[in-house]
């Protein structure tokens, strides 16, 4: 009786202490307060900085007096997960996988920690478990060659999902779309129906409805609700857009989704727009609430506060409004460039207040969260690194972690 409870205790604090991509809940929240509501002309101060973290999309996690990022070694052949102090000195690198080699090569996967061990999966599919304390890969399961991975041609970009001693992967393709694996040895728990479609871009998502569990997971044109327990797909909506079909835009969605009360919201860029569905009490089907033709988020995410989802939009590669959208009736409260040659970009929130992150020049800025207008208070650019600012901003106790390329900063913001 003791080793049970003892199990439980262990999978419930693996279900509750997930730390990874775009905060606690993957929304993009940032559980933080007391922050400051105004920053100096020159920026916040910045609290170091280091230039050896390897080129990469992918954020950073910090957990018990560490900051965790992945990246390319300097031959760029290799992905390796790194281990920094509190103050940015490193401690340790390790090499886990192989890269994605063709376009935008750059390492995607933001790491999911849990307790002592990371997640992470290559550019080409290889699931691995790190141990974190040791700086030792625990097991790495190859996802080509176990499920018969199926990219498009920008690879796998996916921060693993991971509770209940699952680690939850979506390698796509002609034998599966949805995979759990123990995350204490790496193997396999359930592999769900293969839909026949490409994996996506888009990291996986857990919610809860009525009491139950689910995955909600995009592949190259669907969205598809997952019983977490034993990979039964439940339901699946194929309404991408006229765009995405008439585009041949198989895995494009780079989004993790939004969920609320039952209610999820689905925005990708390339004019697929953004759309609503209402999730049934019985969690077995979908219906469509509605569709918003001006917010279609390229890469930088969005955020749900107070009623209204923030986030950027696609014109062009280089080029993106910045929007406010009511989340119960879809209706576009604003659309506005950031001005000054500012483009679109990433998106995080906390202490009511949004954190912009513009892609093309590299401004961050403090916007307010009113659904009125685009009220930047403050911004300040990043001058280091190289590449797109794709990486998605963090807050960590009152300290803004910003990543850019090979280059990543810290920022007093409390």
């Amino acid at each position: 009786m003791a080793l049970l409870l003892i199990s439980a205790a262990t999978m419930t604090a693996m279900a509750q202490d997930q730390h990874g991509w775009r905060g606690p809940n993957r929304d993009g929240i940032y559980p933080e307060t007391g922050l400051l509501k105004e920053w100096p002309a020159e920026g916040p101060e910045q609290l170091w900085e280091t230039l050896d973290a390897g080129k990469g999309y992918s954020s950073p996690v910090i957990v018990n007096d560490h900051v965790y990022i992945t990246g390319m070694n300097e031959d760029e052949d290799q992905e390796i997960f790194s281990a920094y102090s509190m103050d940015g000195k490193k401690e340790y690198e390790l090499v886990y996988g192989t890269p994605w080699l063709k376009s935008y090569p750059e390492t995607r996967t933001t790491p999911t920690i849990v307790g002592n061990r990371a997640y992470v999966i290559s550019g080409i599919g290889e699931v691995v478990c790190i141990d974190i304390k040791k700086g030792d890969i625990a097991w790495k399961v190859d996802g080509k060659a176990e499920f018969g991975v199926k990219t498009g041609i920008w690879g796998v970009s996916e921060s693993p999902l991971v509770f209940d001693n699952k680690v939850i992967f979506s390698p796509g393709g002609d034998t599966t779309t949805v995979v759990a694996l123990n995350a204490k040895n790496g193997k396999t728990i359930w592999q769900s129906k293969s839909l026949g479609q490409k994996c996506n871009y888009a990291s996986p998502l857990l919610i809860e409805h009525n009491g139950k569990s689910q995955i909600i997971a995009t592949t190259g044109l669907s969205v598809i609700g997952v019983d977490p327990d034993n990979g039964e797909i439940k339901w699946k909506f194929d309404g991408f857009g006229e765009e995405a079909t008439k585009n041949g835009w198989e895995k494009i969605a780079p989004n993790t989704p939004l969920y609320k009360d039952g209610k999820i919201f689905v925005c990708n860029g390339y004019d697929m727009n953004s759309f609503m569905l209402q999730l049934s009490d019985d969690l077995t089907s979908v219906e469509l609430l509605w569709r918003n033709d001006d917010m279609d988020t390229h890469v930088g995410g969005f955020v749900l506060v107070d009623g209204t989802i923030f986030g950027s939009n696609w014109i062009g590669n280089s080029k993106g409004n910045w929007l406010a959208v009511d989340w119960n009736t879809g209706e576009t409260k604003y659309e506005t460039p950031w001005g000054s040659g500012k483009s679109k970009g990433s998106i995080i929130s906390a202490d009511d207040m949004l954190y912009c992150y513009d892609e093309k020049r590299g401004y961050v800025g403090l916007v307010k969260a009113t659904p009125e207008a685009f009220e930047l208070v403050s911004d300040f650019p990043i001058k280091k690194g190289e590449g797109p600012h794709w990486a998605h901003p963090v807050i960590d106790n009152g300290v803004l972690y910003i990543r850019h390329g090979s280059a990543l900063m810290a920022f007093k913001i409390k």
